[in-house]
């Protein structure tokens, strides 16, 4: 049998009573407190952010895990939920941007602390602070889960029991309030999901007084046992007993969300004088002090300043011999330099010749291109003048053919010409004579 869900995160009850809380000296209490809180931060997170029920599901599972394996002490809640929730709804492909759960989780803090609430800038130091912390939290979930994040939820199942064991569909509500309670608890990490779905449906049938079949046990059809099931109804019963959760700092790295411990301004540079370590009897500056302090003689405090003057001037002449001996330093690194130079200065000529026979090709194939228009426009010119002279051939045979077939119905302009001439000698000679 193949199986595709990968869900084997569960641990026993010895394996919880001694978590890394516990050996950090938190109380089973203070755990559970601190369990609830960050459960409530992720469903009240995932309401603002309008994500699906499997996305606020999927981040308290995750919650769960890291802490069954991570200190509360050493990891503060606040940012774990807010890396939970931004994990979680990749997980289930509704993703949200980093921006937009570190705004919700500023805004909650300053409501749940009655702080003042203050615009938070994507621009400022501060948002980039806890950017980088959201980022560096989920790298450490990952890391713990092993990259293996699926999570099987109770809730898939409740529908298909409550059809099979025909219950009022009130009951089906009920069932699913109690399964979004339980992720508030570890039962998560302790049974599976089935169990967990069988405990959740008898409980909502037990607070309805709706009977379900014993004989044969109803359970036994979905793979639950009477034992699970009981201690399912058991913890959901403490956890309606609890008051609200609050805050305990117990986090060595602080407690707020929006201000980080690790500070990423760069360290305040030290003085010299803390450099250099404490003062030595040999130093020049602390000798006349330790000679006034040990009440010594005028005398004492004149060799103490000739010895003082002695050094100055030995420091003088180092100070003037530095730099020519830097300039020697610097003349005999000279003949390198055009070594280096000179082989830039090829590599720059031989890219300048690259482009440059670059530069010709392209003035080639621009060259070729005018001249194939050229030729084109001549071809198209030469192709005109054939057709005008195919069409004038083509109108002169008109002409002749109409010539000689009858009577001309057109005359030519030659032929009118010739014909009013000949009428205008007519007349004349008709006048001459009637003249006469």
């Amino acid at each position: 049998m193949i199986y595709t869900a990968i869900d084997t995160f569960y641990l026993s009850d010895e394996e919880l009573n001694n978590s890394p809380s516990r050996k950090d000296g938190i109380d089973e209490p203070t755990e559970v407190n601190l369990r609830i809180y960050g459960c409530d931060l992720i469903q009240e997170c995932g309401i603002l952010l309008k994500l699906p029920q499997a996305v606020m599901a999927s981040g308290q599972v995750l919650f769960h895990r890291f802490y069954c394996k991570k200190s509360f002490a050493k990891f503060n809640v606040k940012r774990l939920a807010a890396s939970c929730v931004w994990v979680a709804s990749k997980l289930e492909e509704n993703p949200r941007k980093a921006r937009h759960v570190i705004n919700v989780f500023h805004r909650m803090e300053c409501r749940r602390e009655n702080l003042p609430i203050e615009h938070l800038d994507s621009f400022s130091k501060k948002y980039a602070e806890l950017k980088l912390d959201l980022i560096r939290t989920e790298r450490h979930l990952l890391k713990e889960m092993g990259f293996v994040c699926h999570v099987e939820h109770p809730h898939k199942f409740i529908s298909n029991y409550l059809a099979t064991l025909e219950t009022p569909p009130e009951l089906r509500q009920e069932a699913w309030n109690l399964a979004n309670d339980s992720l508030r608890t570890t039962l998560c990490v302790r049974f599976k999901s089935e169990v967990v779905a069988c405990g959740v449906v008898y409980a909502a049938a037990r607070r309805f007084q709706v009977p379900l079949p014993e004989n044969p046990p109803w359970w036994k059809a979905f793979d639950a046992d009477k034992s699970g099931i009981d201690e399912v109804c058991r913890v959901l019963a403490h956890l309606y007993s609890l008051p609200k959760a609050k805050y305990i700092p117990v986090c060595k790295e602080g407690g707020s969300f929006s201000t980080t411990s690790k500070s990423w301004d760069p360290q305040p540079m030290l003085k010299e004088d803390t450099l250099s370590g404490p003062p030595t009897k040999d130093d020049p500056k602390t000798a006349t002090t330790v000679m006034i302090s040990s009440g010594g003689s005028k005398e004492s405090l004149g060799k103490a300043a000739a010895g003082k003057l002695k050094e100055s001037k030995k420091n003088a002449d180092i100070s003037q011999t530095a730099p020519l001996v830097e300039d020697e330093a610097k003349e005999e690194q000279m003949p390198r330099k055009p070594r280096s130079e000179h082989k830039l200065g090829a590599e720059g000529e031989r890219i300048k010749e690259r482009e440059r026979e670059k530069d010709r090709v392209k003035v080639r194939d621009r060259e070729r291109g005018r001249d194939s228009d050229r030729e084109r426009e001549r071809e198209d010119g030469e192709r005109d003048r054939e057709k005008i002279k195919d069409r004038t051939h083509r109108s002169k045979e008109k002409g002749r053919d109409s010539g000689h077939s009858g009577m001309p119905k057109h005359h030519s302009s030659r032929d009118r010409d010739h014909h009013s001439s000949y009428s205008s000698r007519e007349k004349d000679r008709h006048r001459h004579h009637s003249y006469g």
